[in-house]
């Protein structure tokens, strides 16, 4: 079937079973996202309890984001070879298997070790999670299941903070990894149950082992080179050695691809432009993103709120995706998903516009209302572009294209973190020269209100970009549309 047009695969599969094995993939990716914020609020703890420095601790988080990083697109190709479902039911039960080592860890290194056994498990699920959704589902509900999945997400994300703290401060550190498991074994059961058989690739399928090294070397380097950046500056120490072998790896790999006659990653999915210019979007939106990070820096430094007052402020942008996100999906059913993903992206490019005009000793009311854009434009963004982008995906390639959309995310947020970072740095030591950066408690307010404002003006210009990109891609679609029709 081409490319050019949705897919529409077959399903006898009744609507009550299809919302059931819905309701399976969304508590899993419910429980995998929630586990990344609930532990990012455990740090200090760890570091107290294990006796560990930040430096070692940190890699709590790093181990697991480099394992997701690296084998995304390779554990959505063996999905595609043996089947989503098998692949999917693996990584339930290898996330529970991970979930309860790293609650039972004895030092830091070995919740290390175990955070990346749980990543292993936590990438399976987020690689084919939208694969399976587009199999089961016909295309005139994708928008919608789409748009559940991205409330799952953003409901793991403002829950994973409250949550963790009460965990922590009652029953310990332990029991933010112990409470995965009940949820684990409600999704495989129900996953199990209600996700039909799988769709199995071709017989003598074989998987591209030097493609697979290859991208799994290009982004490792890359994800540890954008780390170390952060940490000691991108232009010095191993961050351009690193940055240089994850291009030539990166390069090494599209060679191999396109001599592979049974590729990773088939290079012919771009010939469709409006699948890589989904993708694109998406990247772009997750740079964005990552500039939600300074804000509690802000909310604290500069304004002088509570870790607690901040906590429920950075609820804003989640909540309001995960609300906005369900109706982005239905919309995007009746009126085509390319128009509700650049009233989205149109929104965003406002948010960052709000954002980059903030000024000090703003109510909480202001910044509700000068951050909810964010939110929501990104709800609306999300779930029309991800149905998009899959309903142009081949058949046989959904795994693929499933993780393809996963690591556009991930690398995007891996990006937009140190990017939002250095550009909040320049404008803040511009404002005030010479200022301890490890010391930001001292810092003047002002500088910090100009570091944000920097950061959101370059987040405007990129989602200005993503809304050219936006409206090209319509644009493209109706010329090739008025050209069928006319030939």
């Amino acid at each position: 079937m081409s490319q050019a047009h949705d897919i529409d695969l077959p399903r006898a599969e009744p609507e009550f079973s299809r919302n059931l094995a819905l309701l399976g993939i969304g508590l899993s990716v419910f429980m995998g996202t929630m586990d990344i914020s609930i532990v990012n609020i455990a740090l200090s703890t760890l570091m107290h309890d294990l006796n560990a420095s930040l430096a070692t601790i940190e890699w709590v988080v790093v181990s697991y984001a480099l394992v997701i990083t690296s084998l995304m697109l390779g554990v959505g190709r063996l999905g595609d070879m043996f089947g989503k479902k098998r692949v999917y039911l693996l990584g339930i039960a290898v996330f529970g298997l991970g979930s309860a080592l790293c609650g039972m860890a004895g030092s830091a290194w070995s919740l290390i070790v175990f955070r990346g056994i749980q990543a292993i498990g936590a990438v399976m699920m987020q690689a084919l999670g939208m694969g399976i959704i587009t199999e089961i589902f016909p295309a005139e509900q994708r928008g919608r299941v789409m748009g559940i999945i991205g409330t799952a997400v953003s409901l793991g994300l403002a829950v994973g903070p409250p949550l963790g703290g009460m965990l922590i401060g009652t029953v310990g550190w332990r029991a933010i990894f112990f409470v995965n498991l009940p949820v684990c074994l409600v999704s495989w059961f129900v996953v199990a149950r209600y996700v039909p058989k799988d769709l199995m690739g071709k017989n003598g399928e074989r998987f591209d082992v030097p493609g697979a090294v290859l991208l799994f070397i290009a982004l490792v380097c890359y994800a540890l080179g954008m780390t170390m950046g952060q940490h000691y500056g991108f232009g010095s120490g191993a961050s351009p050695l690193l940055f240089g072998a994850a291009t030539l790896g990166v390069a090494f790999f599209l060679w191999v691809e396109f001599r592979s006659p049974q590729p990773m990653m088939p290079l012919s999915l771009f010939k469709d432009a409006q699948f890589g210019l989904g993708l694109l979007m998406g990247w772009i939106a997750f740079l964005i993103l990552g500039g939600v990070f300074i804000m509690p820096i802000y909310l604290q430094v500069a304004e002088g709120y509570s870790p607690q007052q901040t906590g429920f402020l950075m609820l804003v942008v989640p909540l309001s995706m995960g609300v906005v996100s369900p109706l982005a999906g239905w919309c995007a059913d009746r009126f085509g998903a390319r128009v509700v993903s650049l009233v989205g992206l149109i929104l965003l490019v406002g948010g960052c516009l709000t954002l980059s005009g903030i000024t000090l000793h703003i109510s909480v009311f202001e910044y509700v209302m000068r951050v909810l854009p964010l939110g929501l434009g990104l709800g609306l963004f999300q779930a029309p572009n991800t149905s998009s982008i899959m309903g142009r995906a081949p058949r046989n390639r959904l795994g693929v294209s499933s993780g393809l959309v996963s690591l556009s995310r991930t690398l995007g947020n891996t990006s937009g973190v140190p990017l939002m970072g250095a550009v909040f740095s320049l404008y803040f030591l511009a404002a005030a020269p010479g200022a301890d950066q490890a010391n930001l408690a001292a810092a003047p307010p002002q500088a910090m209100v100009d570091g944000l404002a920097g950061a959101f003006r370059l987040a405007a210009w990129l989602g200005t970009s993503a809304v050219a990109l936006a409206l090209y891609s319509w644009w493209l679609k109706h010329h090739r549309l008025r050209a069928s029709q006319a030939s």
